[in-house]
């Protein structure tokens, strides 16, 4: 059963948790004392409406009156400092992504519940500064969390119900580590969705990223690689391509239960180059590189290529592209030492097992004008033909990663992603039929909504862990706007700069206090690692891509989603479907289609860099460049229970797209010769239709 609604009440020995399901008849009790020591205690029983009235009703003559203090729609976990614990729960949420059925969720809002019977403590200087520390990693800005998909995981795992070591994922490990029953597992990074229109079909394109929250933080105070393994900024990519010809995973009446045969998912992965170094943000914009006396068997980086065998397989394929010629040597005494690692491990790997390095500099190659587009196509072409991709038709895992990493994995890193990324969507949609042959060109609109996604992507990671977005993009190695992108990358640099020399050091203590994390102690050193040999690297076949874990996040695939979806019992209208006003193509054609000949989304458009395209009104990205407030996101949009948060700006964006789609299904009856008056009615009662007050209220409530 999903439970994603939630009413707290409150008196004064405890707080009362109802969570109930979708249609309100399926509700438990969790019942938190106010007490010094955290006491939560939950009741297994399932009560209906009738019966959980009648139990608050018992509670409240036991206890005293019982007050409704809120609604909301998930409990992120508790934390104590030196007191009182708190209680973390979501008050405000909006749809990003469907997959299957099951929606995915931003964090717009959340609030914190102290479990105090009195408020008096916080006068207490060490309480307030440990709390304004706490509350500096700011859980609406780039928190997802799903009720029934477990977004921790790859869509392959999630399928086959494989239970693997996911919570490296986990942002609220430490919140929720004695309650996992109970809490909703978030996790940070990047979730976005589109929808590509191929005449009439529907493809959906999924990504995410995932954020490790082992040797996280900023940038210059987490570099290379720790002593367990973990190395600075890495993230978990997941780009899922779907037809939407059919809505579920899984049909309780398919034939032996197969999987529906219309979804894929590639998989890449970025992070620090695994080896001790090291910068110092007080010594300039561009910090000399230190790079300690590494351990001549590089225990700690057979530890982190271990941990990426178990959990993706083999080959691994690496695309290494730090500087390899400069004047003053920065980056470049990384690529030394790193070959050098490379080649010591690759001794006891033999045939697909080999680590498979290409080191390559990449700003080298766009400065000299050489063709930076295409040996990254060649190299993403050669790597998916041996790691392949998951689909559903064959059921079969994709085997192997592509590790991409530059000094600081991200603005050439992102560049080089979403190139592979491209690769790989020809290949995805190839294997779904949409296309003939695996591969797009550029300039085609199907190309350009990826790349918009991945500068979204690569935005987001930038901001998280260097403090400013990208600056270098995808058009800088295509010499799209090269000279015009000079000034805007000026801008970042100073802001990248001033982030990394002033803003990382409370960065840093915020995010270790979220975690949970402690200083490395003085009793950790390499001799606790064994030396890779032979069998250092060699894994059961249970510890290939499954570790077991007694944490584990289920999820609940085969819900009954249609409720969830298309709300029977509740009055709707379809522009309100988050799947319809999910951004999609549609943004790329002209006002007049007239003016665009050829339809189809694979067709090059040899567009003028400096035409702006035309904005899409229902989908407002809630990513900048400075601060995200709640109020630009587009939480307008959902279904699955009310609306949670309104744009003052929603009616008015939705009234101009509304007169865009107007105007060109106009057009398009005039360039048939039809009678259009009949037609334009029923337009206009679809875009505007009559509802009487009592549906309207009905549904706001």
């Amino acid at each position: 059963m999903i439970y994603d609604q939630y009413k707290l009440y409150e008196n004064k020995y405890c707080f009362i948790i109802i969570k109930s399901n979708q249609s309100d008849n399926y509700n438990k009790l969790i019942k938190i004392s106010k007490s010094l020591d955290l006491q939560v205690e939950f009741d297994d029983n399932v009560y209906n409406n009738k019966d959980i009235n009648q139990l608050l009703k018992l509670i409240e003559i036991d206890n005293g009156s019982l007050s409704k203090v809120t609604t909301f729609y998930g409990l992120v976990g508790f934390i104590k400092f030196t007191k009182y614990p708190y209680m973390i729960i979501i008050t405000k949420r909006s749809p990003v992504g469907l997959l299957g059925g099951h929606y995915i969720y931003h964090i717009d809002d959340v609030l914190f519940i102290s479990l105090s019977p009195k408020k008096l403590y916080l006068n207490d200087a060490t309480e307030s500064k440990l709390l304004n520390t706490f509350k500096q990693v700011d859980l609406s800005k780039n928190f997802y969390f799903s009720y029934s998909y477990d977004l921790t995981s790859s869509l392959y795992n999630n399928l086959n119900q494989i239970k693997t070591n996911n919570n490296r994922y986990i942002w609220n490990h430490n919140l929720i580590k004695d309650y996992y029953s109970q809490c909703i597992p978030i996790i940070h990074g990047f979730v976005d969705q589109s929808k590509l229109l191929v005449y009439g079909r529907v493809i959906h394109v999924t990504l995410i990223a995932r954020r490790s929250r082992h040797f996280a933080g900023p940038r210059y105070l987490k570099r290379g690689i720790n002593i367990q393994g973990n190395v600075a900024n890495e993230v978990e990519s997941e780009q899922i391509v779907s037809d939407s010809l059919t809505t579920p995973f899984k049909s309780k009446h398919a034939y032996n239960g197969n999987l529906n045969p219309n979804f894929t998912s590639f998989l890449q992965y970025r992070g620090s180059i695994p080896l001790f170094w090291s910068q110092d943000p007080q010594m300039g914009i561009k910090p000399m590189i230190n790079v300690a006396p590494n351990d001549p068997y590089y225990r700690q980086a057979a530890l982190h290529f271990k941990n990426l065998f178990r959990r993706y397989n083999t080959p691994i394929y690496i695309l290494n592209l730090v500087k390899s010629r400069e004047r003053i040597p920065r980056e470049s005494k990384l690529l030394d030492s790193y070959d050098e690692c490379v080649n010591q491990l690759n001794q006891f790997l033999d045939g697909r097992n080999k680590l498979r390095l290409t080191s390559w500099d990449m700003s080298r190659a766009s400065k000299t004008n050489q063709d930076v587009i295409g040996f990254l196509e060649k190299f993403a072409n050669d790597a998916i033909l041996e790691t392949n991709f998951f689909h559903t038709k064959y059921n079969k895992a994709q085997n192997g990663i592509i590790r991409t990493n530059c000094v600081d994995c991200l603005d050439r890193t992102n560049a080089a992603q979403f190139v592979i990324g491209k690769v790989a969507f020809g290949y995805q949609l190839h294997a779904l039929g949409i296309i003939d042959k695996p591969m797009l060109d550029h300039d085609t609109d199907a190309v350009n909504m990826l790349t918009e996604m991945y500068h979204d992507h690569g935005d987001t990671i930038a901001l998280q862990y260097g403090g400013s977005a990208l600056v270098n993009r995808v058009e800088t190695y295509r010499k799209i706007n090269h000279w015009n992108s000079h000034s805007r990358d000026v801008v970042e640099n100073i802001k990248r700069y001033y982030a990394n020399s002033l803003l990382d050091a409370d960065k840093q203590a915020a995010i270790d206090l979220f975690l949970g994390q402690s200083p490395p102690s003085s009793m950790e050193s390499l001799s606790d690692i064994p030396i890779p040999t032979d069998s250092f690297f060699k894994l059961d076949n249970d510890e290939i891509k499954v570790e077991e874990s007694t944490e584990q996040v289920e999820s609940n695939l085969y819900h009954d989603y249609w409720k969830y979806f298309y709300r029977p019992t509740l009055f709707t209208s379809l522009e309100r479907h988050f799947s319809t006003n999910m951004n999609s193509t549609l943004k790329y054609l002209p006002r007049n289609l007239k003016n665009r000949k050829n339809m189809s989304p694979f067709h090059t458009i040899k567009t003028s860099p400096n035409t702006p395209t035309r904005p899409f009104a229902p989908v407002r990205r809630w990513m900048s460049l400075q601060s995200i407030p709640s109020t630009r996101r587009n939480s307008s949009i959902g279904t699955i229970s009310e609306v949670d948060s309104v744009d003052n700006n929603s009616e008015k964006d939705y009234e101009s797209t509304a007169l865009d789609v107007e105007e060109m299904i106009r057009e398009r009856m005039q360039d048939l010769g039809f009678d259009q008056q009949d037609i334009i009615s029923a337009v206009d009662r679809t875009i505007d239709p009559e509802v009487n007050e009592e549906d309207i209220f009905k549904y706001e409530e």
